[in-house]
């Protein structure tokens, strides 16, 4: 009785392990079932992985449900462990974990899509269908929701669609589904424009945006992509590790609302007051909210305090500046909207972030910060190669004695100056040098200095290796951010 029950326990808890093998839609590959399950496939999605991998374990479970949902429209998803198949890895250039192929009858490229279960699916929907894909009266209600962002253009043999929107469709396929709609007998159309038209459907705020009747007679494909640039994005949502690549992507400056996720009706309050705001600067500035406490690590990048919210600021990913409104000015729709106002008419200097000037430069390597940039490099006849690192960063810690010794082959010449700068506690004030040339790490220290070195004076003093190959350890450390 005793055994049985035992055996009864046992059964009991390897039961959900069993289900989970049973009930998985990855297919588990290894070396002599890869190509009899992938090089038939008109598109499959291959997972190569290691078991210990954390970024591995948080895709797991996305990846199944965008398996289960994907099998029924006849892309298989599959995976590798490494592990037990490193050669197999090997010959598909694996490096890091995961790694992520799409492979069309066996020719692998890059998957450069969402690792998110909806963002899985919709980014291999996407790749499953053409550039442009027939949409018919009976297909028409289900392929304008079936993604976040869908473009249709409609036309007819009087009213051809112009050929910039295939053009555009091919270059954008990866991020939005794009439909043609020729029959004669059209369909309901939003606000029932002109022929030809094309219509951008959207899962948020209005529902649709219509490309200005105007301008499509002699489409070109960059005023339609700057037109889905403005439209495709919700006028104020909340960003995250998920969604911002959409928003870098945009180009665009992001203006940030940091809110503490307890206060929501302080959240809810301001986002009501600033969507006006965002309306009016549409296609200029995009606007989202922030969890304050679960990213007031990025809210320090962008030199806000820290310590008190709701606060605001607009990051320029493209210049690289930012602009945060002073801790002193409570954040409301009035002053966001006369902070952007100065902004847009370009009436604001960006915030750079600088530690204290050292009273002293004693040791070889110079301690370059923010507020001490003009003064280094504004001697243009001094050649100046300087490291910006994070103390965190394992390779930067490796790499702190080797700089030591170049420093000390250098003491010797004034004209030449080996520095370095905590990216952490610093800004880089734009725009770099013209004259800046950029260290491959896998190079001499030495040898780069001295091919790209202006000045005149002696060479490097003898002694010490600066050039000890630091940078091939996979063991370092890593740091997220948003």
């Amino acid at each position: 009785m005793r055994i049985t029950s035992k055996v009864t326990l046992a059964l009991a808890a390897l039961l959900p392990a069993l289900t989970n093998v049973v009930a998985s839609d990855v297919l588990d590959l290894a070396q002599d079932t890869f190509k009899g399950e992938v090089y038939d496939q008109d598109l499959a999605l291959v997972e190569f992985f290691a078991p210990w991998c954390g970024h591995c374990k948080n895709l797991a479970p996305h990846y199944e449900e965008a398996a289960t949902e994907l099998v029924k429209k006849g892309i298989k998803l599959a995976k590798v462990d490494c592990t037990e198949h490193a050669e197999l890895c090997q010959e598909y250039g694996v490096s890091g974990y995961p790694t992520l192929k799409v492979f069309r009858n066996g020719t692998p490229t890059d998957y450069t899509g969402p690792r998110k279960a909806d963002g899985i699916i919709s980014y291999m929907i996407k790749q499953s269908l053409p550039a442009v894909s027939d949409v018919t009266s009976e297909s028409h209600a289900e392929f304008i929701k079936s993604d976040k962002v869908v473009l249709v253009a409609y036309g007819d043999a009087s009213h051809p669609i112009p050929s910039a929107y295939s053009q555009y469709a091919n270059t954008a396929r990866d991020s939005y589904l794009f439909g043609q709609f020729t029959e004669s007998s059209l369909p309901s159309i939003p606000e029932s424009p002109s022929l030809p038209a094309i219509v951008l459907y959207k899962s948020f705020d209005e529902g649709y945006s219509i490309f200005p009747a105007g301008e499509i007679t002699n489409l070109d494909s960059s005023a339609l992509a700057d037109f889905v640039k403005t439209n495709s994005v919700p006028l104020l949502d909340e960003i995250s590790p998920e969604n911002f690549g959409t928003y870098a992507e945009q180009g665009l400056p992001i203006a940030y609302l940091f809110v503490d996720p307890a206060e929501v009706d302080t959240r809810e309050k301001l986002v009501e007051e600033i969507k006006p705001i965002a309306r009016e600067h549409k296609g200029k500035v995009n606007f989202v909210y922030i969890d304050a406490v679960k990213f007031i690590d990025h809210g320090k990048s962008l030199n806000l305090p820290g310590d008190n919210w709701p606060a605001f600021v607009i990051q320029d990913l493209a210049a690289q500046t930012k602009y945060p409104l002073a801790p002193s000015e409570k954040v409301s729709g009035k002053s966001v909207k006369a902070f952007l106002d100065k902004f847009v008419a370009g009436e604001i200097q960006p915030s750079i972030k600088s530690a204290p000037i050292p009273e002293t430069q004693d040791q070889p390597v110079y301690k370059l910060v923010a507020d001490d940039w003009e003064n280094l490099f504004g001697a243009t006849e001094k050649d100046v190669f300087a490291e910006f690192f994070a103390p965190w960063c394992g390779h930067c810690q490796r790499l702190a004695p080797i700089w030591d010794t170049l420093a000390e082959k250098y003491a010797s010449n004034s004209n030449i100056v080996i520095a370095q700068m905590d990216a952490t506690e610093n800004d880089i004030p734009p725009p770099l040098p013209s004259r800046c040339k950029v260290s491959p790490p896998s190079n001499s220290l030495v040898e780069f200095v001295e091919q790209h070195r202006k000045s005149s004076g002696g060479e490097a003093a003898a002694g010490g290796d600066a050039d000890e190959e630091i940078f091939d350890d996979e063991d370092a450390p890593e740091h997220d951010e948003l």
